[in-house]
C-alpha cells in the first residue's frame, strides 16, 4: 500500500498533504537516484508547472531537494506536462517532473514524475522512492558541486515544432473553439491552430492561479458546447488544466469523449496499415459502445485498470500504439509518450479535413450506450471495497443486466471517493441500476 503516490503520482491538497516539506525531501531522493544511476557525469533534470496558485510553492521547493543532491534544473515554468514528457524523453534528461493536479481544483496540486525515456513510474518505482523518502536516503553535496538551475522555457519550442509537423492536413477555413481551462494550454493552443489555418475562438484562457478547471475544460464542457453553437462553429476542443486530455464537441454541441477518439483514431490507422497489433487499449471505463465499434470494425481491443498509466505499460509490453480513456487520455506512441491534449486534438482535425466530414458525422457509426456516473465521498476507501455483501448485491444486478449492461464500481486513487458506473441499454435500464447500486452504497457509509 503507497503511502504518498496515487493513480498519477503524487496529489492532495497543497501545503496540507502535499507540502513543501515532502517536495523537498522528493527532489532530493530523486536527485540521489539518478546520482546514483550516472556517477561519472553531472546529471539534469527537466521541471515545469501548471498555472495554480500553490504551484511555485511546490516547484521552488522540489528545485531545491535536487539542488541540495547536486542536479542541474532545467526549469521550464508554465507548461503542459506533455511538453516535459516529449522533452525527457528526447534530450539527455535524466527526469521531468511536473508540478500539477491535472484536472483536480486548484487547492489541490500534484507531482507527476517521468523517467529519463519518457516514461511514468511503474508501481514499484514509487514504492521504492517511498521508502527512500521514510529513510530520508539522499545524499549531500556542498561547494561546487551544489546544482544550478537554467531557465528553459524557450525549450517548449522544441515540443510546439514537433506537434506542428506531425499534421498533415491544414485546418483552413475551419472555425474552433478552445477552452483552455484557465491551465497549461493557455498559451500555446490558440497559436498552434491558427498557425495552421484555422480561425479560432479561445476561452478560459486567462488564469489568473484560482481559476484553474473551474466550471471549464475537459471536466465541465457546458461553457464550449454553448460557445460552438451560439458562434456556429465547425468543432471545438476543451483541455484539462496541465493539458494531458482533451474532450471535442462537435457542430451540434455535442460531447465527444475520449471513447469517440479512439475508435476514430482506430479506425483510421487500421485503413492506413499503421494501428500495431490490430488493437486498441482502453480501460475498464470505456464505454460498452466502444467495444461494439471496434468489434463491427474488426479491431482488438485491450482493457486496463483505470489510469492512463496502465494503459501505457499494456502498450509498452505488448508494442500497441494506440490507447487511451474515456475521460480525454489519449496516447498515440508513434508521437508522445503520454496523454497530449494539444496533439491528440491537432490530429483528430486534422481526420476531419481529410475525410472532409462533420465532426458528427465522423462518429456517427458508434453508438455510446447510455452510462450514468457518480461518486461517494467515503471515509476509508479500501473498507467499502472489501465489504463483500455490498459487492454481493451489485454481482446480482451484474447478473440481471447480463449482456444489456453493467456495474462498475471503483475507487479514485486521487480523491477519498468511490465511483459507481452503469451502462445499460435504454436510459431507464441505466437509471434504474444505478439507482440501486448508489442506494446500496450510502447504506454501507
Amino acid at each position: 500500500m503507497k503511502k504518498y503516490f496515487g493513480t498519477d503520482g503524487i496529489r492532495g491538497v497543497a501545503n496540507h498533504f502535499l507540502t513543501p516539506e515532502l517536495s523537498f525531501k522528493l527532489g532530493k531522493v530523486l536527485g540521489h537516484k539518478v546520482k546514483q544511476l550516472d556517477s561519472k557525469n553531472r546529471p539534469y533534470v527537466y521541471v515545469g508547472k501548471d498555472t495554480r496558485l500553490s504551484s511555485p510553492l511546490l516547484e521552488y521547493s522540489l528545485i531545491s531537494g535536487f539542488l541540495s543532491s547536486g542536479v542541474d534544473v532545467k526549469r521550464l515554468h508554465q507548461i503542459p506536462t506533455p511538453c516535459v514528457a516529449y522533452l525527457t524523453a528526447s534530450t539527455e534528461a535524466s527526469l521531468g517532473v511536473m508540478v500539477s493536479a491535472s484536472h483536480n481544483p486548484y487547492y489541490d496540486n500534484g507531482i507527476k514524475i517521468f523517467s529519463n525515456d519518457g516514461m511514468k513510474l511503474t508501481d514499484e518505482e514509487e514504492l521504492e522512492l517511498e521508502k527512500m523518502i521514510e529513510e530520508n536516503s539522499s545524499v549531500e553535496v556542498i561547494n561546487d558541486q551544489i546544482g544550478a538551475v537554467l531557465n528553459r522555457h524557450e525549450s517548449m519550442y522544441q515540443y510546439i515544432e514537433s506537434l506542428y509537423f506531425s499534421v498533415k492536413n491544414r485546418f483552413d477555413g475551419l472555425r474552433i473553439g478552445l477552452d483552455c481551462a484557465n491551465g497549461s494550454t493557455s498559451i500555446l493552443a490558440k497559436r498552434l491552430f491558427a498557425r495552421l489555418g484555422a480561425t479560432v475562438i479561445t476561452i478560459n484562457d486567462e488564469p489568473n492561479g484560482l481559476n484553474i478547471n473551474e466550471n471549464c475544460g475537459a471536466t465541465d464542457t457546458k461553457q464550449l458546447e454553448d460557445l460552438v453553437k451560439s458562434s456556429k462553429l465547425d468543432l471545438g476542443f476543451a483541455f484539462d488544466g496541465d493539458g494531458d486530455r482533451v474532450i471535442a464537441i462537435d457542430e451540434l454541441g455535442n460531447i465527444i469523449d475520449g471513447d469517440f477518439m479512439l475508435y476514430v483514431f482506430a479506425k483510421h490507422m487500421k485503413e492506413e496499415d499503421n494501428l500495431r497489433g490490430n488493437t486498441v487499449v482502453t480501460t475498464v471505463m470505456s464505454n460498452m459502445g466502444l467495444y461494439k465499434a471496434l468489434e463491427e470494425e474488426n479491431i482488438d481491443n485491450k482493457s486496463t485498470d483505470v489510469g492512463d498509466r496502465y494503459v501505457l505499460q499494456e502498450m509498452l509490453e505488448n508494442d500497441y500504439n494506440l490507447g487511451g480513456e474515456q475521460s480525454g487520455h489519449v496516447i498515440m506512441l508513434d508521437y508522445n509518450t503520454c496523454g497530449d491534449g494539444m496533439l491528440v486534438a491537432l490530429q483528430f482535425t486534422s481526420l476531419i479535413v481529410k475525410y472532409n466530414m462533420k465532426l458528427s458525422e465522423l462518429v456517427k457509426d458508434m453508438t455510446k450506450y447510455p452510462q450514468k456516473l457518480g461518486k461517494v465521498v467515503v471515509p476509508n476507501k479500501e473498507l467499502i471495497m472489501n465489504n463483500s455483501e455490498y459487492f454481493k448485491h451489485i454481482e446480482k444486478y451484474n447478473l440481471e443486466l447480463g449482456s444489456d449492461g453493467r456495474i462498475l464500481v471503483r475507487p479514485t486513487g486521487t480523491e477519498p471517493v468511490i465511483r459507481v458506473m452503469v451502462e445499460a441499454i435504454t436510459e431507464e435500464l441505466c437509471n434504474k441500476y444505478y439507482d440501486l447500486a448508489y442506494a446500496e452504497l450510502k447504506n454501507i457509509i
